[in-house]
Formats: structure tokens, C-alpha cells, sequence
């Protein structure tokens, strides 16, 4: 693991606060409990048949989440600065990933390991505001899974497009245009002529 800035310390601890705010005692506790890594672009942070060991926080870079099937990539999540990434059903289990995780360019984060977190939960000072963190993390996923499974049965491609257009800029200007398609569940050549016919409007 790589050495902590007090500049990343402080973006990490701005981003937990939706999350849980510490006071100064309990974040120098906390802070005993993390840790930096830096990923190269291509590399794993997480892989199908293995266990996913961290919940990370995406402090810079970007990932991609995707599954493999029949040989294809299929791209189903992005996360960029500010997000936290990981199998969370492996993380929390202790099962094996049945997903892949990969930075998609040079891609710093903050890690918390489940050893780790089972550690702030038997500690006195953290154990309750650790144990709401991780439930509102549980309810991000939740509420990420729900949006993207009924955007697949509500919307056609146009429309989930338009509506990247409006929340996921970042996508749109970070991701090479192949995963962007796959993401909508496309080809590229069906979002090229989606993308056209937008213009023309």
C-alpha cells in the first residue's frame, strides 16, 4: 500500500460525509484503519471467482465494472472520483465475485479491508457510526441496482442515453464509446446513429 497525504485524508474524509461525519478523536481512530493504494490503468481491483476483500473510494481515476460472458465483456456500472467501488456482495460474504472490476485509467483509492471493518465495529468509539456507514452504502448499491434494472424494462436505448446525458457526463467524455454502448446495452453502431439522430432533432 502506498503513504497517506493529509490532502487525501481530508478529499476522503469530505467524501464520507453523506456517509458519517467523525470528530477529530474518532477519524484519528478511523484513520488507523485505511489505506491508500494507486492502480495502473487495466489493472483488477476486483475478479470474478475471487473474494472482493476491500470496499474502495475513488479519490482519483475511474473503474469499470463487468462480467464475462460467453467470452464478451459486458459493461454494467462506472464509478469516478468521489465513488466507492466493490463487489459489495463478496466484500460482505465472504463469497466469490462474480464480476470483474478495473481501473480505466490511472485510478487512486482509499481502501477499508472486511478484517478492518469487522475491527471498527467491535471498537467502542466507532462501532455506531461505522455500522450506519455501511448501511447507507448497502442502500447506495440497492438504489443503483433498482435504477439500472428498471431503466432496462421502462426506457428504449434513446431514452436511457438521454438520461445519460443529463446525469453521466462523465461517462461520456472519460469512456471510450464501445463501453458506453455496452453500458446501454447497444452496439456502437446503434449508438452512433442515436447519437445522430439526436443532433438532428
Amino acid at each position: 500500500m502506498d503513504a497517506l497525504t493529509q490532502a487525501q485524508l481530508e478529499a476522503f474524509r469530505k467524501g464520507l460525509e453523506p456517509y458519517a461525519v467523525f470528530n477529530e478523536a474518532e477519524w484519528i481512530v478511523f484513520t488507523q484503519y485505511i489505506s491508500l493504494q494507486n492502480f495502473k490503468k487495466k489493472q483488477l481491483f476486483a475478479e470474478e471467482g475471487k473474494v472482493c476483500q476491500y470496499v474502495g473510494f475513488v479519490l482519483k481515476g475511474s473503474v469499470r465494472y463487468y462480467h464475462i460472458k460467453d467470452g464478451a465483456e459486458i459493461t454494467n456500472y462506472f464509478s469516478f472520483e468521489n465513488d466507492f467501488a466493490s463487489s459489495y456482495k463478496s466484500f460482505l460474504t465472504g463469497d466469490t465475485a462474480v464480476n470483474y472490476i478495473e481501473a480505466l485509467e490511472p485510478t487512486q483509492m482509499m481502501l477499508i479491508s472486511k478484517k478492518n471493518l469487522d475491527q471498527m465495529l467491535a471498537n467502542p468509539m466507532l462501532a455506531y457510526k461505522i455500522e450506519r456507514f455501511g448501511r447507507l452504502i448497502a442502500e447506495h448499491y440497492l438504489i443503483c441496482c433498482e435504477d439500472r434494472l428498471s431503466s432496462f424494462v421502462t426506457q428504449t436505448p434513446e431514452e436511457r442515453y438521454l438520461k445519460l446525458l443529463e446525469t453521466g457526463r462523465d461517462i461520456l467524455k472519460r469512456m471510450p464509446q464501445h463501453y458506453v454502448a455496452n453500458y446501454l446495452g447497444i452496439t456502437p453502431v446503434s449508438l452512433s446513429r442515436i447519437r445522430k439522430r439526436i443532433l438532428t432533432v
